[in-house]
Parts: C-alpha cells; sequence; structure tokens
C-alpha cells in the first residue's frame, strides 16, 4: 500500500484528509503537518514554563525499582542490541553481584556460562548459542576511595535470524541452574526501500530521575521497535564513591583528587531499564558523562563493558562508533570524544562505512553522536565546532539525511543545514538531549542578552584535546560576532522541556519526525515534521561539493 501523508493522523482528521486528497481539495489546516518541503521555517522558540520541573531529582537507592531481585547467579540486567543486520542480536546479561568497597575481589568471569536458549515459539527453546562473559573495575588510587568491582557481564551474539520475527529465549547458566525467565524480542525487517520498522524512540541525557521515569513511560507508551540513547546514561559521575551526590559535580566537589563515580547507580539503571531494553533492542553511543577517569588513565570502562555493540561486524575497532542497518535505514553512530581527525582510524573508518553503503537498498542515512554542531543554547554553545569542521563534509558528500544529538538539555530542531548555511540538501539535525537528567535543564540561548559565551570558555578538554576551533562568524546576519542577536535563521524550532522522540520512516522518501513532551498527555504532541528527502535535486548538489573540497 503505497503511503499517504493522511496516515499518521488521528482517526476523524485521517477521514478528512483522505476525502480531502480524493476530490483534490487542500487538506484542512488543523490537519496538515508541516514538511521539510515547506522550509526554511522562521525560527520558533516555546518560552519555557517555570513551573516545570527543571531540576530534577535522582531515585534513591531504597526505591524498590532498582533493587536486585533475583539470587545467586541468576541473570539481571537484561538488554537486547543490534548486530550490523536483521539476521544478528546481542542479549547481554549481569550475573552475580558488584562489591564495592576498600577490599573486593573481583568475580571470576569463568565461574558462570554465557548461554541464550531461544526459538520461534515460546516453549520449547530450540536454539542455543554462546557468547564471552568479563567484569570491569573502577579504581582510585586516593586515600578513602571506595574501589568497584562489577558482577560478571555477559554478551551471546545470536546468528542465523529471521527478519521481522518474534523470538523468545531465557538466558543464564543451564547447568547451575541459573536461567532468567522467558523474554522475547523482534528482528528488524529486512534491509530495503520499502522496509522499516515502525517506529524508533530517540533519547539523550536520559540518567535516573523521576522525570526520567516519565519518559521511559511516554516511550514504551509509543511502542517502539528500536531505541537510540545518544550518549549520557547514567550519570553516575555525579557522584563520589561513597554515594553522595550533587546536580553539579564540580560546584559541590571542588577538592576531589579525581572525579570520582558512584558506579552502583549503573546496576540501579541496568535494573530499572530491564523490562523495556530485555524486549526493545537498544543501541548507545557514548557521551561525556561516561568517560569516568579511573587509576592508570582508563576511561569509558563502565560503557564498553555493560554494553554490546556491532562494532566487529561493521567493520570497527572500536565501542565508540560503529554501524548498523535497520530495515531501509542505515545508523552510524560517531564518538565524539574520541579522535575524530581526518588522519585518525575513526575518519578512516567512516569514510569506508558511507562508501559502502547501497542507498537502493538502505535509501536513508541518519548519523548520530552526542554534543550538537548546531544547538542554540548557552549551554555547550559551539563547544563541538572543530569535530564539525572535520566531519561535516563527509557527512554531507554522502548525503546523510538526519542527525541526532543530545548533550543540551533542552530540544530543538533545525532547518536543513550545512556550514552554518541554509541548504537544501543539508541534513536535519534533531537535539534530544531532553531525557531527564539530575543536571539543569538549558534554559537560556546564546542569542539572548548576556548569555553569549566567551570564546575561550567554550571548548571542552575531552573534545578534540580542548582545542579551540570557533571563531567569530565571517558572513551573514551574525558576521563579525560569535552569537546571533536574534534566534538564529538555522533554528527552526527550540523549547525546553523535558521529553523522547519518535522516528516513523514511511518509505524511501518521506520519514514522520514527532517530538513528545514529559509534562503531556501520553498522545499529545510538542513538535511534528515530515522529513523529506530529494535524493535526484540532491545528489548532483553533493557531488559538485565533494568535487569543489577536493580542489
Amino acid at each position: 500500500m503505497a503511503f499517504s501523508p493522511c496516515s499518521s493522523l488521528p482517526a476523524v482528521a485521517a477521514i478528512t484528509c483522505l476525502i480531502a486528497v480524493v476530490v483534490g481539495c487542500y487538506w484542512p489546516v488543523e490537519a496538515r503537518i508541516p514538511t521539510t518541503l515547506d522550509g526554511p521555517f522562521e525560527p520558533l522558540t516555546v518560552a519555557f514554563d517555570p513551573s516545570l520541573r527543571g531540576n530534577a531529582v535522582d531515585l534513591p537507592d531504597d526505591d524498590h525499582r532498582v533493587h536486585r531481585r533475583v539470587k545467586g547467579f541468576e541473570p539481571e540486567q537484561i538488554s537486547v542490541s543490534l548486530s550490523a543486520e536483521y539476521d544478528s542480536v546481542w542479549i547481554s546479561w549481569i550475573t552475580g553481584e558488584y562489591q564495592i568497597g576498600d577490599n573486593i575481589k573481583p568475580l571470576d568471569p569463568k565461574s558462570v556460562q554465557s548461554i541464550v536458549q531461544y526459538a520461534e515459539l515460546r516453549y520449547p527453546p530450540t536454539n542455543e548459542a554462546s557468547g564471552y562473559s568479563l567484569v570491569y573495575n573502577q579504581l582510585y588510587p586516593f586515600e578513602g576511595l571506595q574501589n568497584y568491582t562489577s558482577g560478571i557481564i555477559h554478551h551471546v551474539r545470536l546468528t542465523g535470524l529471521k527478519p521481522n520475527t518474534v523470538y523468545f529465549y531465557q538466558c543464564g547458566d543451564p547447568s547451575i541452574p541459573a536461567m532468567s525467565e522467558i523474554h522475547h524480542f523482534r528482528t528488524m525487517p529486512v534491509s530495503g526501500p520499502r522496509s522499516y520498522p515502525e517506529r524508533i524512540a530517540v533519547v539523550g541525557d536520559l540518567g535516573l530521575t523521576y522525570n526520567t521515569t516519565t519518559t521511559i513511560s511516554h516511550l514504551t507508551s509509543n511502542n517502539p521497535d528500536l531505541v537510540l540513547l545518544i550518549g549520557d546514561v547514567t550519570y553516575a559521575n555525579l557522584y563520589l564513591t561513597n554515594g553522595t551526590g550533587s546536580d553539579c559535580y564540580s560546584c559541590s566537589f571542588p577538592n576531589s583528587p579525581i572525579h570520582e563515580t558512584y558506579q552502583p547507580r549503573w546496576d540501579y539503571w541496568g535494573r530499572y531499564m530491564q523490562s523495556l531494553v530485555s524486549k526493545v533492542p537498544i543501541m548507545v553511543v557514548e557521551g561525556n558523562h561516561e568517560i569516568e577517569e579511573q587509576a592508570e588513565n582508563k576511561t569509558f570502562e563502565a560503557y564498553s563493558s555493560r554494553f554490546a555493540f556491532p562494532s566487529e561486524e561493521s567493520g570497527s575497532s572500536s565501542t565508540f562508533y560503529y554501524s548498523f542497518n535497520a530495515g531501509g535505514i542505515h545508523f552510524i553512530m560517531i564518538g565524539a570524544y574520541t579522535d575524530f581527525s581526518k588522519s585518525g582510524k575513526q575518519y578512516k573508518w567512516l569514510e569506508q562505512d558511507l562508501a559502502n553503503v547501497d542507498r537502493s537498498i538502505t535509501p536513508w542515512l541518519v548519523a548520530t553522536w552526542h554534543p550538537p554542531w548546531y544547538s542554540t543554547y548557552e549551554a555547550h554553545y559551539r563547544e563541538a565546532d572543530c569535530m564539525r569542521m572535520e566531519m561535516e563534509e563527509l557527512l554531507y558528500s554522502y548525503g546523510v539525511d538526519i542527525v541526532f544529538n543530545g548533550h543540551v538539555h533542552a530540544y530543538e530542531r533545525s532547518n536543513r543545514i550545512y556550514d552554518y548555511n541554509l541548504d537544501p540538501c543539508g541534513p536535519v539535525y534533531l537535539t534530544v538531549g531532553d531525557g531527564g537528567n539530575r543536571e539543569k535543564m538549558a534554559v537560556h540561548h546564546a542569542d539572548e542578552p548576556g548569555y553569549c559565551p566567551e570564546p575561550l570558555t567554550t571548548p571542552d578538554e575531552h573534545l578534540g584535546a580542548g582545542a579551540f576551533c570557533a571563531d567569530n562568524f565571517t558572513s551573514g546576519p551574525a558576521a563579525g560576532k560569535f552569537c546571533w542577536d536574534r534566534q538564529p535563521d538555522y533554528s527552526a524550532f527550540r523549547e525546553s522541556s523535558f521529553g523522547h522522540g519518535i522516528l516513523e520512516v514511511k518509505n524511501e522518501t518521506w520519514a514522520l519526525w514527532t517530538w513528545y513532551r514529559n509534562q503531556d498527555s501520553d498522545d499529545k504532541i510538542g513538535d511534528q515534521i515530515y522529513i523529506v528527502r530529494q535524493p535526484d535535486k540532491c545528489r548532483f548538489r553533493y557531488m559538485l561539493k565533494s568535487w569543489i573540497a577536493d580542489l
């Protein structure tokens, strides 16, 4: 059945819309969803509502939703993630208890098997796969700081799966026995121009607050087939190792000898999220709150250990960047907190990955990374300009359609843009760092009087070694300035509210993007637009830009 823009509307509006289409009339104004073909749009800011919970409160240790409910080596924190193609997924879980204190002894990963039993029928399981296990430590060489060692983390890859098919599974060690309850997941549809998952949830900067629980409740009610988490997972690094937390670590703990973390927050998060991610695949890219420096300058240990990534399957040598297909969409997860220079491994991998994409099979190309290139909020303003200068031309030359970012704790949708210029063939940038975390909501904009940051304060030491690349604009309405004095033309819509987004790709050229706010009912829409690809119009433009860049 051919896609109709009426199909996403409520029943009454959809009938009215279809009648209008049949008789050749225009759609009623209240029924018509805007499209990127109508753009560029006049910039719009929805004023911040001070009655909202701009500051979020973490779930405490004694909340029943974060308690360990299993015994012995029974699995917990169970999750599903995708491999590079539809015919394979990863199942991950943890067995055994973490330890925190002065005298910790890591568990032996070899003491428990990593087994998944699965089938298309709920019972009996007709297939079995084994995987690998590990533990990680978070160690601090300073007196008074507590060390941490994780439970045994298991990752098992299932292969040979059918597309768009429900599988039932149990994970654990059947020899103890210590097996989980029966869970289920659905595989992605086969890659093709008319084959897409129905709904993809997108969220960033999630944490584990009461606002987070609202976000996940609303997100779950939208019945997603896949969840993208665009960095900043648990915010365990807002805590000291003794469990004392703060909304602002540097403000509350300025004399800490190292940026501490309270690793049990990762376990709390995994327990809370299990009801969703044990059945809906979740794909994660790193954010700055996953750095978590420890002894011997080790970083990202929790992030790299707890999640399974299709790195090897997609030709990557790193957990920081990888790619995968979900039906006719090719997703590229890019690492901002590792080397992104043109001479680095990631850039060379990205070039090869983009060159291998067949747009007749995966027409949609979606890229994600944590810090946004085009955010107009004061928080993190132009922080990632060095990354943009290294990578933007490459992504544009291959026709990336949509970019998802987090980091800024608010929502913003751009007009199509390239190199700070409105461009009908540039990506739509969507900042969704509004998942509900403990840090304050971003409410001020760099174009407001008094809120344009001093340029030299904008670099992040963890992004490109803290290099400064954000010079004053050289053309346009902000020429000679570091900030605009009004909402920039490239910013189509912005609002400071917690929430999440849903992407529904309809066919090879149309996709519906909807943003939902936490303070609304489940079905009320905060922002909505059809993102429309124009491959025939843009193909020559991409080639020309690439040719000029090579001169």
